[in-house]
């Protein structure tokens, strides 16, 4: 949604910025020099929006443009494991090139001081924001509260994202007028400190105008609740417990007050029927703060997300690449935790987020286009109905009564799996078919950064945190989960097989494919995937007792050999936020502050089980950071670089 226009603010970016890279420091010098722009602009009321154009667009935009935001969020977890490219395989695998210098892959390979350098870079704008609406002599209401409070908003959610992903790091919180290179990292109790120091000030500051494309009073209240809820999580166990109870009755009361404005949408499945730009689904009352993208090609940056979840079908018999298949990168595959973390009857969130199934394309013999081409049978690891994990020509689709020329089973009694050939279901959540061809990468839709499901989602957590603590009962926890459960139950009258993404806006796209051609199918797998007969009555999801469990999740409790209520009950809501939130860049993080990463991707994630290590919760500190930043006016010696680099590295 074209609600911002985005322009690129390139002067002077280098120097808000904290020592993102040596090079940056004469890149700044030739900024000035071809732009005859001083510093003394951003001290205007054009220049301060300038400022907050840029920030949004350096906050926002730019981690999506590109692969640093699932490398940082969906690796090296239990949802998702490398698909057929490798390019980004150590930021998974946490194998031997996953260090301070990431070992290049290809040269799609995210460094490892691309997200450090990122973030830095739009707190260096923050902080200019900040101090040129607080010195503003201007009386209007747009510097002075609105800037001011985006500038507040901005550094905090920057800086949660380099304490969640690095824990101590260094606090910039002025401008740079002059090229700095003394740094200490500030200990995570103090960053966090700052987090929610800054993003009071700016729940003070702004109003519940212009969400989801602007940030909103809801908008901060909701990452507010966030950092409160990770700063009481466990991995800053350590020293947080003199804050922790009061930490999280506020993620309660914050999370109760968004709720209370932001409705769920009625079907999950709007939130991902995208058909055009700026459409209906990008302003779906659920959601509190989207990364906005245009069908404008003059924009500096575009939403290539679309291409990281595709998986291959291009090589397949009777297939073809095509606009409505996505250009498949292939760089994420689901892993079987995500496929059985569902229940595949009940639950419609799974047949909603993943296609599995696409029509032929490429015709020839007794196939024409339009036949079933590829499907993909998603059943329960009990289901003894198949013998091979591929069939070629073999099963027959009741419609036609022709066979499927590709057919893949998640679970079948030759034990291959879906991971020997690393083929499986696309995540479809982030599809694009408005774009301008078949291999562009430019996408045009907005991206969820935050919804209210995720809102009830993280007041469930607090209650079980609560309950830990003696404050309140463990079921406190369930109208909350049920909330949005009960709206991933199957309505009555629905029907279960139909099926849509993205892909639709095909219909607006420019590109001229012949529709003969597209691969996108309106319809899914359901049917074939849980052997049972076709029903529209409506079906049921809410937990009703936490001694009564869902049986996917007691799967996994019992898999990770957990016992105490409070682990059970961590369990089901990390599960849940994997039913609800999968694919949508929370995951890392969720593990590592909740310290459970380890145990899940030893369990779920084949590249990474036998290399993650308990250090792997947090992050390198990048080499060029280290090789940049002095101490006592000289370089940091070798001791010096061990000390300040995170234990293991």
């Amino acid at each position: 949604m074209n609600k911002v226009q985005f322009r690129y603010i390139k002067t002077g970016i280098c120097a808000f910025a904290l020592l993102a890279t040596m090079s940056c420091q004469s890149d700044f010098l030739k900024e000035e020099l071809t732009t005859q722009r001083s510093n003394a602009y951003y001290s205007t009321d054009e220049g301060i929006q300038a400022a907050v154009t840029g920030a949004y667009n350096q906050t926002f935009n730019v981690p999506l443009s590109g692969e640093v935001q699932f490398a940082t969020t969906n690796y090296g977890t239990d949802e998702f494991h490398v698909g057929g490219d490798g390019s980004n395989s150590p930021w998974n695998n946490y194998d031997g090139g996953f260090k301070p210098i990431v070992t290049v892959v290809t040269s799609n390979t995210i460094a490892a001081e691309r997200a450090w350098d990122t973030y830095y870079v739009a707190i260096g704008l923050a902080n200019q924001i900040i101090k040129s609406a607080t010195e503003s002599k201007s009386t209007s209401n747009a510097i002075k509260k609105t800037a001011l409070g985006e500038g507040y908003f901005l550094r905090a959610f920057n800086y949660l994202r380099l304490v969640r992903q690095y824990g101590a790091v260094p606090l910039k919180l002025s401008v740079s007028t002059t090229v700095e290179l003394e740094f200490t990292r500030e200990s995570p109790d103090k960053v966090y400190a700052q987090i929610i120091d800054d993003l009071s000030k700016a729940y003070d500051l702004l109003d519940n105008t212009g969400g989801p494309a602007k940030i909103t009073k809801d908008a901060v209240a909701h990452y507010l609740a966030k950092a409160y809820l990770s700063r009481a999580s466990e991995i800053n166990d350590a020293w947080n417990s003199s804050t922790k109870a009061a930490d999280l009755a506020k993620v309660v009361s914050l999370s109760d007050e968004v709720i209370a404005r932001h409705p769920l949408a009625n079907n999950f499945g709007d939130l991902w029927a995208y058909n055009k730009p700026n459409g209906t689904n990008e302003s779906l009352s659920e959601l509190i703060l989207s990364a906005q993208f245009s069908d404008n090609l003059l924009a500096t940056n575009f939403n290539n997300q679309h291409l990281y979840f595709t998986a291959r079908y291009d090589d397949l018999p009777y297939m073809q690449r095509d606009l409505t298949g996505m250009r498949p990168f292939s760089r994420l595959a689901p892993t079987y935790f995500t496929y059985d973390a569902f229940d595949q009857v009940n639950d419609s969130r799974f047949w909603k987020s993943f296609r599995t199934k696409s029509r032929l394309n490429n015709g020839s013999g007794k196939y024409v286009n339009g036949d079933l081409g590829l499907m993909f049978i998603i059943n329960s690891p009990s289901d003894t109905r198949f013998t091979k994990t591929k069939y070629v020509d073999e099963i027959v689709y009741s419609k036609t009564n022709k066979t499927v020329p590709t057919v893949y089973v998640a679970h079948a009694s030759d034990g291959k799996s879906l991971v020997q050939d690393v083929r499986f279901p696309s995540l479809s959540k982030h599809f694009d078919g408005a774009r301008l061809a078949i291999n562009e990468v430019r996408g045009y839709r907005d991206m969820v950064l935050a919804r209210s499901a995720e809102t009830y989602l993280m007041a469930a957590e607090a209650k079980i945190r609560l309950a830990n603590l003696g404050q309140g009962s463990y079921d406190a926890a369930l109208p909350y989960i049920n909330a949005v459960r009960k709206r991933a139950a199957y309505k009555a009258g629905e029907d279960r097989a139909a099926y849509t993404d993205g892909a639709a806006a095909y219909v607006v796209s420019q590109s001229g494919q012949n529709v003969n051609i597209n691969s996108f199918m309106t319809e899914n797998s359901y049917y074939e995937s849980n052997n049972i007969p076709v029903s529209t009555t409506a079906t049921a999801l809410e937990i009703s007792s936490i001694n009564s469990l869902p049986a996917q999740d007691v799967a996994v409790i019992n898999k990770l050999g957990y016992t105490s209520t409070y682990d059970k009950m961590l369990c089901l809501v990390l599960n849940e936020r994997t039913r609800e939130l999968c694919g949508e860049f929370h995951r890392w993080e969720d593990l590592s502050r909740t310290k459970t990463l380890v145990a899940r991707a030893k369990a779920y994630n084949p590249g990474a089980a036998n290399n993650i290590k308990d250090y792997h919760l947090l992050r390198p500190i990048p080499q060029t950071f280290l090789d940049g930043v002095y101490s006592g006016g000289k370089p940091l010696t070798s001791e010096q670089k061990t000390a300040m680099q995170n234990p293991g590295y």
